[in-house]
């Protein structure tokens, strides 16, 4: 009998912690600690990671950005292809760290004198040219800039979408189209099938559009992690959505005096304090998305999702530890 799956989905802090610089010792030491984490998790569950990117995109775009300017002039690259550079990057160091742990590890379920293997698939993520995103791009990218330099690269790039940020400057703002079908999603179950652990869907994915052929195209569009990570979990039929954060549970008046922790919840109760505001502020960070992405996973037909630390992934996926929420 197959062991459950479970969708692993890592935060930034998993790889970047607070006001690190993000070198490679860093995320290395990061992924470390959340990689023996994911350990305690393999011998009672089948596993896929997913993860964030925000940061390692965002120093890829800051690079591209210093060197177009002279005497470097070299091209900037589109936001599809800084996110495959991101999927290959991240899993790299994941797939390495991982396995090297795994060489000590449970043996593969195929073949018993194999230990288990870890395999990165840069993953495209199919969204519809219709959206109403495009139409409204909202999530910022990229480096701030003074109105002179705004209005240099608006000139030299008239479909970028160059907003205003609050004050602290310019900044270029891009669709966050809705995940439609993990494109590869036929080769990470073919994966899973053979007994691998499977590292996909990174940073959302990378947006692309179909037409009537089949012929597939990236276009510049950040997807939200949470909901192409809720997309893979249904895709690879998961019965479990874990996502891993920096908090260790759900907090009910997020950030006040009466913050109060949930270890349990169901779908309706989230959607009802979703509408009443009593999550707080958390929904102003990052929380927001997740229960989101909680909630169309159980709509879809999964069995739990877990919000929690990554030093609390095996506990939480126990029910000693984060919240559980289920339909």
């Amino acid at each position: 009998m197959l062991k459950p799956l479970v969708v692993i989905a890592l935060g930034g802090n998993a790889m970047i912690k607070g006001k690190q610089r993000g070198t490679v010792e860093e995320q290395i030491e990061n992924i470390t600690e959340t990689a023996i984490q994911i350990m305690k998790v393999i011998p009672k569950y089948r596993v896929v990671i997913t993860h964030g990117n925000g940061p390692q995109v965002g120093n890829i775009m800051l690079q591209m950005e210093a060197g177009s300017h002279p005497p470097i002039n070299r091209p900037v690259l589109p936001m599809d292809v800084c996110g495959a550079m991101t999927q290959g990057q991240i899993g790299y160091m994941i797939q390495n760290i991982l396995g090297n742990l795994l060489l000590e590890g449970p043996p593969s379920r195929t073949n018993p004198e194999e230990k288990i293997k870890v395999s990165t698939i840069v993953t495209q993520v199919v969204v519809s040219k219709d959206d109403p995103a495009f139409q409204n791009p909202t999530k910022p990218v990229g480096p701030f800039y003074s109105k002179e330099q705004a209005d240099s690269i608006q000139s030299e790039h008239p479909d970028f979408t160059i907003i205003e940020d609050a004050g602290r400057g310019y900044r270029r703002v891009v669709p966050s189209p809705n995940p439609i079908e993990i494109y590869e999603k036929d080769q990470v179950n073919t994966l899973l099938e053979a007994g691998f652990i499977v590292v996909a869907s990174g940073g959302g994915g990378i947006p692309i559009v179909k037409n009537e052929d089949g012929i597939v195209q990236g276009v510049e569009a950040v997807i939200d992690k949470d909901y192409a990570g809720e997309r893979l979990a249904v895709d690879v039929n998961a019965e479990i959505f874990a996502i891993l954060t920096d908090t260790d549970r759900v907090y009910l008046n997020f950030n006040t005096p009466e913050a109060k922790g949930i270890d349990s919840i169901t779908s309706s109760e989230v959607e009802s304090y979703l509408k009443d505001g009593t999550f707080g502020t958390s929904l102003k960070g990052s929380m927001g998305p997740k229960l989101k992405a909680a909630l169309r996973f159980l709509k879809d037909g999964g069995k739990k999702v877990i919000i929690t630390s990554p030093d609390l992934a095996a506990e939480a996926l126990e029910g000693k530890a984060g919240t559980t929420i289920t339909p």
